[in-house]
């Protein structure tokens, strides 16, 4: 087996939230992560998300204070008690040259789900986006799906993570 560790440093995460009158999006850092492959077929791997880094990237001033620390609350990610994410890669079948369709296990605040993606890997560079359904996770702070009356501080239950690692 060999195993690519990601280089940390040329990793991103970008998140983007979505509500009725717009979206926010910003940035969550890794901490560690790895793929495995066997003859150059992806077979497994894993990563860790500081969940403490989530940033706002389309605010500024006291909007993008307020927003952060109400996605680093108890209202969203919890981060003072879950201060890590957690990916793992169950299976990957090769669908092209470079694309793998991915099924994985991901636990946010303690609570793990499968989630499916497409991955692509080309060269040294691995990159996927793909939507996670936030109230799986706990995560129901403004949903429409649990709460009425919200007209249009109704917040989208999926959020779409985009990233990018270089092995």
């Amino acid at each position: 087996m060999n195993t690519k560790i990601i280089n940390t440093e040329n990793a991103t995460i970008e998140w983007v939230g979505k509500k009725i009158l717009g979206s926010h999006n910003g940035t969550i850092e890794f901490k560690e992560g790895f793929y495995n492959f066997v003859e150059d077929q992806l077979v497994g791997g894993e990563f860790l998300v500081d969940m403490t880094t989530i940033t706002v990237t389309d605010l500024s001033g006291d909007m993008k204070n307020q927003l952060e620390g109400h996605l680093h609350s108890d209202d969203f990610f919890s981060t003072a008690n879950f201060d890590t994410s957690k990916l793992a890669i169950t299976n990957a079948t090769k669908k092209g040259d470079d694309t793998y369709e991915v099924q994985a296990d991901l636990t946010i605040k303690g609570q793990t789900h499968p989630v499916d993606f497409e991955l692509k890997i080309a060269g040294n560079t691995a990159t996927t986006e793909f939507k996670i359904d936030r109230t799986k996770y706990g995560i129901r702070y403004g949903s429409g799906s649990f709460f009425s009356n919200l007209g249009d501080n109704t917040i989208s239950d999926k959020f779409t993570l985009k990233i990018s690692q270089q092995l």
